[in-house]
Order: structure tokens, then sequence, then C-alpha cells
């Protein structure tokens, strides 16, 4: 027989996604986007994105459900998002976790939104390797982690982008260029026909005397909106492919280059890349190339694992019920900004099998067992 049944939520932006996990094993894994409703707008629309989340909760758990062969009854665990993220959206997916775990009577765990990101690589690769560090380049986010145990131990936070996140950039210049929503993906597909060499961008943050682990990218962000512009007031053709290239060369060079001196200046031997711009293939191929010469193992996750998902959340809430970690009371709430210390989820000393089922454990409803204070995790 196997281990508790974690079912995981995600809603922290666009995408409703849920996961079930048992074991770090992944069972069912389906997400439904409201990308296309925000393309006309260039971006994330959070009370479209709060509408979208209401409309797709219940199917995306059906379907969930379904896939994994299981009844809301035969969930061990529901784990949430919460924070940080889009209020609203946020808002959403957890009021569903609460129906959910009160109706089938079982434990809810809130989680970091990032601590996600990092879990969704053990669902393709195992365990992580003890310690490695961490990347994580998304939309909303691009930071530079050392993680020794996700659950057990704090996280070490080595550090963040001062102003725009990677895939903001993308996004930003993407829109500029005239290429659509979402742009991390657009400028990846124009990046092929083009020269990466074309155009000299600047690579924020490298000299020396700078914070080798804090990234800026809206100094980038400017001079590619100001290729555009020389080019356009010339009355000359904009060469968008080379354009692409050169931009998602800086972007790649400035992230691989922070990561892999993390890695040396802490003597780590293994680097994990997640978020949804882990997904781009100049990001991934130099990294594979520079890992390589510096003997680091490089571990990045399926490209459907890589953007929000609800199979990562889930992740999170099985290590954190294998490890006997306490959970969160049924009045838990959101926390839109929450800080990266949030991430480190330090669980009680007790023992995984409280919240199992098969191994004789009381179910929780309505909150944590009486005597315990419960702990909220991120």
């Amino acid at each position: 027989m196997g281990g508790p049944v974690v079912l995981g939520i995600e809603s922290s932006c666009d995408e409703t996604g849920v996961g079930i996990v048992r074991d770090g094993r992944l069972l069912a894994h389906v997400v439904a986007s409201s990308m296309d409703e925000h393309a006309r707008f260039g971006g994330v629309v959070p009370e479209i994105a709060s509408r979208a989340h209401l409309q797709a909760f219940d199917p995306v758990v059906r379907q969930a459900l379904e896939r994994a062969g299981l009844r809301l009854g035969g969930i061990d665990a529901v784990a949430v998002t919460t924070g940080p993220g889009l209020s609203g959206a946020l808002q959403v997916g957890l009021a569903g976790a609460k129906a959910l775990a009160y109706a089938a009577g079982v434990p809810l765990y809130g989680v970091h939104h990032l601590a996600g990101h990092v879990a969704a690589d053990t669902l393709e690769h195992g365990p992580l390797p003890a310690p490695c560090v961490v990347l994580i380049v998304s939309g909303g986010h691009t930071s530079l982690l050392l993680v020794r145990d996700l659950v057990r131990e704090p996280i070490l936070h080595l550090g963040d982008t001062l102003d725009d996140a990677a895939g903001e950039c993308f996004d930003k210049v993407a829109r500029i260029m005239g290429l659509p929503y979402p742009g991390g993906p657009a400028i990846d597909r124009a990046a092929r026909d083009g020269d990466p060499r074309a155009v000299r961008f600047p690579r924020p943050l490298t000299r020396p005397g700078d914070d080798p682990y804090a990234f800026s990218f809206s100094g980038l962000k400017t001079a590619a909106a100001r290729w555009v512009e020389l080019h356009r007031a010339q009355g000359l053709d904009l060469p968008v492919a080379d354009g692409a290239a050169a931009l998602q060369e800086a972007v790649a060079d400035v992230l691989t280059r922070k990561a892999l001196a993390a890695c040396t200046a802490y003597d780590v031997k293994t680097l994990i890349v997640v978020g949804g711009v882990a997904a781009n293939s100049r990001v991934r191929g130099l990294a594979e190339q520079r890992c390589a010469a510096a003997g680091v193992e490089l571990r990045v996750p399926p490209m459907t694992l890589c953007t929000d998902n609800g199979a990562m959340i889930a992740a999170v809430g099985d290590l954190l019920v294998r490890s006997g970690a306490e959970p969160a009371p049924l009045d838990v709430s959101i926390d839109p900004s929450a800080p990266l210390e949030y991430a480190s989820l330090t669980p009680f000393a007790g023992a995984p099998a409280r919240v199992a089922r098969r191994a004789g454990a009381r179910r929780v409803r309505g909150g944590t067992s009486p005597g315990r204070r419960a702990r909220v995790n991120g």
C-alpha cells in the first residue's frame, strides 16, 4: 500500500492547476489557463484571472481525480498556494482548497509558491540533492536559493531581482517589438532565426564589485526599447529575430553566470533551474554548456512542470505530510506578498503517518487536532 495521497492546488496567477501526488510520484496533473483572455491586454488582468479560476476550479479538480482513478474520499491531504500572487486569484484557490479539505475531513497545508517551483523538480528527478543551488526564474520571480532540505531547514536566499524579473523583461520587450503575449515563448521562437551577436545588449550587475547574486533587468529592457525606437525613428526595418536572439542571449548569460558562481562559491555540485523561463531554449542550452564545463549536475523539470501548476504544490504537500509537518487551520489566510522566508517549511517532530488513513491516523475536520498549535506553512 502506498503512502498518503495529496491533492495540490495552484491559483496564484492565470493558471488553475490541480495535481495529485503520492510518495513523490505524480498521479495526475491538470492545468487550465486563462492566458488567451489576457493576451489582448498584453498582460494578466487580475479580475479576469479570478473569474477564470472560479469557472475552472471544479472541472479541473474533477479531471485530476478522474485521471488518478480516485474519488475525493481517496485524498488524504490538501495543499494550496497561499502566496505570493494575485490576491483575488489566491482567494479562489484557497477557498476551494478549504472546502475540499473540510468535505473530505483531511488536513490542509498552506504552501509558498516558490517552494512549489523548487519541489517541481522532485517529480521528475527524485529527492533534492543536499545541498543544491536553485535558480527560480519566471514572469514574477528571479531568485537564487541555497537549499539543504526543503521542509526541515531554512532556505538561504542568495539573491533576487532588484526590479524586473527575467520573464517580465521578455514580456515587455516582446510587446515593444510587436510580438504576441506571452512574450517569453514569442522571443524564443523569433530568436531561432536571429543572430545573438547582431546586437550587444548589456549584462546588468556582472561587473567587479557588483552583487554576485543579485539581478536587474530593467536596464536591459530599456536598452532593448531604445534599440527598437532608434530603428523606427530612422525608418529602418526592425530585425526582430536578431533583437530577440540578442535579448535572449543576454538574459541567459546573466542567469547562468550568476547561478554557476553560486555553485562554485558554496561548493555545490547540483544546479536546479525552475520556473516558466526555465522552458526557454537558450537558458536551458547555456546552462547545460556551463554546468558541463564546471562539473555541475544540471536538473531542469519537464516544460509542463516549469510553468505554474498544481503538481508542484502537491509535491510540497507530500513532503510536508511525510515529514510530519503541522497542518494549517481552516482559517488560514493568503499572503499576496509572502516574503521568501515563508518558503522555509519547518515541520514539527511528529510521525508522518498521523494523516495516513491506512496507518490508522485520525482525520482532521475543521482545523488541527486539539492541543496542537497549527503552523501555517507559507
